[in-house]
């Protein structure tokens, strides 16, 4: 009788993270996610009141002046903006 090898698939590697330019999203598209980041629960702009408008604008500019960037993890399948550090 033979002894047979067992190959195994090497773990899973966590996949890295793509970053998505703002100019590769419909408007759409874009507009929606910047709404659904606004919105989320405990993001937090301080002690002031900020309107959805405003909120939606100031993470605009951060995308466009790059402090922020657009992700999107492989892995789970999610998109999310993120604060360039």
């Amino acid at each position: 009788m033979t002894a047979r090898r067992i190959l195994r698939a090497p773990p899973l590697s966590r996949l890295a993270m793509i970053t998505i330019a703002p100019e590769q999203l419909s408007a759409v598209a874009l507009q929606g996610l910047i709404e659904e980041f606004v919105l989320r629960e405990g993001t937090e702009y301080g002690a002031t009141e900020i309107d959805l408008a405003t909120k939606r604008a100031q993470v605009q500019r951060a995308l466009q002046r790059g402090e922020a960037v657009i992700t999107f993890d492989p892995e789970l399948a999610t998109t999310s903006i993120v604060t360039v550090a």
